[in-house]
Order: structure tokens, then C-alpha cells, then sequence
């Protein structure tokens, strides 16, 4: 058996164009998550019981079932409640409300991790609620939990692969596509293995570089 790689060259603009609506999918569905998992969190931590319990039934749904079936859910059941959305849109909602989940544990784990000494001399200094967190809680718990927000983020773009069950014309559904077209499965699969690698080097490296420079902001003197 031999590789070639000329089948996939043809395939280039098709490949490409699956490639753009893959980071197109993840990088809105990771940027809506993480501001919905941060308006959860925020909720949750400052706003009353009830809402606390609602929002934790919420997280712990999303957190405890597959994203499959969730996907499912949501592009087949929808139309049940009159939610009728194309793939596109509904991957999108899908893997912000999964991401929303997520990323909501971990900004309410980061805001748990601020020192109460800074928030009691913060107090101290008259500092208002708002301005505490603002000023204080916001920014240290943003260098706590980057790592982690990274982390989950790189989760978020391997689930993008799922998104191919429902049809959306992402790298994974054309890759597939492609090797049944051609029976060079090897050639292609590798193809996909590389395009998520290189990705998700891309995401980590992003991720090391803001830790540093908040780091170094963080730790700034007036």
C-alpha cells in the first residue's frame, strides 16, 4: 500500500474551507461559553439561593451528560418545542452551553482561590463590593484560572469533531468524506490528526504567552 498524498492536494480547497468553519464553530462557541460560564459563576457566588440552586441544576445537567447526547437533543428534539435550528447554528449553541458549564466551574473555583486577606484589606482600604471585585478578585483570579480555561478551551476544540453527526460541513465530516470518496482513509485521517494537533498547539501556546504577561502585571508594583 502506498501514500498519496496528490488525492488530498486536490481536495485542498475543500479541505480548507471545512477547516475555517471548524475554528470559526470553536473559537465563537469558546469565547460565548466562557461569557456565559462567567455570568453563571457571578450569579452564583453574589446573587441569592434560589438562583445559586437553579443555575447549580443547570451546570451539574451539562456536566454529567455526554455531549452527544446533548447534540442530539438539541438539533433533533428542538423542533419538539418549537427550536428548530440548522447544523450550524445548533452545534454552536451546543458547544457554548457544554463550554458554558465548564468554564463556570472554573471561574467560580478561581474566585474561591482569591487570598480573603486581599478582599479584607481591600475592605479596609474602603473599597466598595463592585470595586473589590473589580479591582481585586477579577484580575488575580484571571492569572489562577487561565491555565485551566486554556485547558478546557483545547476540550472544546476536540469536541468540535462530534458536530459531523449532525452534518455541519467541518474538517471532520470532509475528511470523512474524502476517504470514503477515495478509500485513502490513512492519508486523510492523518491529515485531521495534524490539522487538531497543530490547533491545539496553536491554543496552548496563546495560553502559556497571556499566563506570562499576566503574571507579570499581576505581580507589578504601583
Amino acid at each position: 500500500m502506498t501514500v498519496d498524498w496528490g488525492l488530498l492536494a486536490e481536495k485542498l480547497p475543500d479541505v480548507l474551507a471545512a477547516s475555517g468553519v471548524t475554528v470559526a464553530v470553536w473559537a465563537a462557541s469558546a469565547v460565548l461559553g466562557v461569557a456565559l460560564g462567567a455570568a453563571v459563576a457571578v450569579a452564583r457566588r453574589f446573587g441569592p439561593r434560589p438562583v445559586d440552586l437553579a443555575l447549580k441544576l443547570f451546570v451539574e445537567v451539562l456536566r454529567g451528560s455526554p455531549f452527544l447526547v446533548q447534540l442530539f437533543l438539541l438539533y433533533f428534539g428542538g423542533p419538539f418545542i418549537g427550536l428548530s435550528l440548522d447544523p450550524i447554528p445548533a452545534g454552536l449553541l451546543a458547544l457554548t452551553l457544554y463550554g458554558s458549564a465548564y468554564y463556570s466551574e472554573i471561574v467560580r473555583a478561581g474566585f474561591a482561590a482569591v487570598p480573603a486577606g486581599h478582599v479584607e484589606a481591600a475592605a479596609c482600604l474602603g473599597f466598595t463590593r463592585a470595586q473589590t471585585v473589580l479591582r481585586i478578585q477579577v484580575p488575580e483570579m484571571a492569572v489562577l484560572v487561565l491555565p485551566a480555561l486554556v485547558n478546557m478551551t483545547v476540550l472544546l476544540l476536540k469536541e468540535t469533531a462530534v458536530l459531523s453527526v449532525i452534518t455541519v460541513p467541518e474538517l471532520t465530516l470532509e475528511i470523512s468524506a474524502i476517504g470514503s470518496e477515495t478509500y485513502r482513509f490513512v492519508e486523510a485521517l492523518t491529515l485531521l490528526a495534524l490539522f487538531y494537533w497543530g490547533l491545539v498547539e496553536a491554543c496552548g501556546g496563546l495560553g502559556r504567552l497571556a499566563e506570562a504577561r499576566l503574571s507579570r502585571f499581576r505581580f507589578a508594583g504601583p
